[in-house]
């Protein structure tokens, strides 16, 4: 199994085309971001082609709106990703609800053919490792984008209670966004900072693990998409709003470290 790493494009800078050529030329194998809009549609397909990226989408499902979900699906599907991503349902609604919505998103999901990740996700009807294990125990065909820093910041820990659920959860990985989260936020400043050790050891035990499970399901890759954010997710130094660290350098350091981790763990003996 190979590691497929992709270049988040939330809070790039430049054009379209700057950005995938930036990503090009840093060595990704693909870009991750939302679809374009409609009037852009043509030339980002040109350029995903032209730099030879393959493409993860990314999509947003507001609530109940199963149908939301399908036209939003339908169209990333034009640009013939090899993963979508979405952020699926809401935490406020009921399990009937969010029953309801998965039970015709996964029927979607059928018809397109192309794999979805739901994304483990504040504010989302994964936004816990318990609310998450239910869904997956009710839809087995569930697969997850596996963002355990929102776990880390909801639960206010590390997640040590929950290896029943995070077990179950690692199983139904299809995909992982790389960010290390701690008890407190789901972004620390700097993955390589050494006061976040911790954290960085943690996840780093939670993604071997996954690509244990892949490898085990006989995959011949695994996806690595480092998404660390901008500022709103980025700290800020007060008064100023400066950023605390350069975004780019962020992810690319927390994707040469995913890509060590990767090697090493492919020599461990098993």
């Amino acid at each position: 199994m190979e590691i497929q790493r992709f270049k988040a494009l939330w809070g790039m800078e430049g054009s379209m085309e700057q950005q995938l050529a930036r990503a090009a030329a840093a060595g990704y194998a693909g870009v991750e971001a939302p679809p374009p809009e409609e009037s852009e549609a043509e030339a980002f397909a040109a350029a995903l082609e032209a730099h030879g990226l393959a493409y993860i989408a990314q999509i947003f499902v507001s609530g109940a709106y199963d149908a939301e979900f399908k036209e939003r699906a339908s169209y990333a599907a034009r640009f013939k990703p090899l993963l979508i991503v979405s952020h699926s349902a809401r935490d406020s609604m009921s399990e009937d609800e969010q029953d309801r919505f998965f039970d015709r998103a996964l029927a979607a999901e059928a018809d397109l053919g192309i794999a979805v990740g739901h994304e483990t996700h504040r504010q989302r009807a994964m936004f816990t490792p318990w609310t998450t294990a239910r869904l997956l125990r009710r839809f087995p065909s569930l697969r997850l984008t596996a963002d355990f820093s929102h776990w880390m910041n909801v639960c206010e820990s590390h997640l040590d209670d929950q290896q029943e659920h995070l077990a179950l959860a690692i199983e139904r990985t299809v995909h992982v966004h790389g960010r290390i989260g701690y008890p407190e936020g789901p972004q620390v400043p700097h993955p390589g900072a050494p006061e976040y050790r911790t954290e960085l050891e943690i996840f780093a035990g939670w993604w071997q693990r996954i690509w244990a499970q892949q490898a085990a399901q006989g995959k011949p890759f695994t996806t690595f998409t480092a998404e660390f954010g901008p500022p709103g997710y980025m700290h800020t130094l007060p008064f100023t709003g400066a950023p605390v660290a350069d975004l780019w350098e962020v992810n690319q350091w927390m994707t040469d470290y995913a890509t060590r981790l990767f090697e090493e763990w492919q020599l461990k003996p098993r």
